[in-house]
């Protein structure tokens, strides 16, 4: 490997892409739970690293969301330079053109930056009433 070729993990995120699968249970509503601990980008302003925690509750319609693209996908934000409102927006609107989902919830849960603590959360769809929280 020459010194200025991309490793293949590195290769990989870069050419991440969030895909969906058949829901294999669809005769059935169900939350998928997900909590993504080592969530991180970089501030537009000063390029400095963000960290956060994102959770990601849905429930299926006819697809789920294949979850190697789903690491792949949230380790493409490593580099990008986005702020905490637009990361869970964006995260939200990619689910939903992907995976056509019944209900989604996502919170980004930021590491306090500058005295200041930052959750963002964002919904879409109509939660069905057996959804726990």
């Amino acid at each position: 490997m020459s010194q200025g070729e991309m490793k293949y993990g590195a290769r990989m995120i870069a050419e991440a892409k969030l895909e969906a699968v058949p829901n294999p249970s669809k005769q059935r509503d169900y939350v998928v739970d997900f909590t993504i601990p080592e969530f991180t980008c970089l501030c537009p302003i000063s390029n400095f690293p963000d960290f956060a925690t994102i959770r990601i509750k849905y429930v299926p319609g006819d697809k789920i969301v294949e979850l190697k693209s789903l690491k792949l996908y949230i380790n493409n934000y490593r580099d990008r330079e986005i702020f905490h409102e637009q990361v869970v927006s964006t995260i939200l609107d990619d689910l939903i053109e992907v995976c056509e989902p019944k209900w989604v919830w996502i919170e980004g849960d930021f590491n306090v930056r500058g005295n200041i603590k930052t959750k963002i959360r964002a919904t879409y769809g109509a939660k069905p009433p057996d959804v726990p929280e």
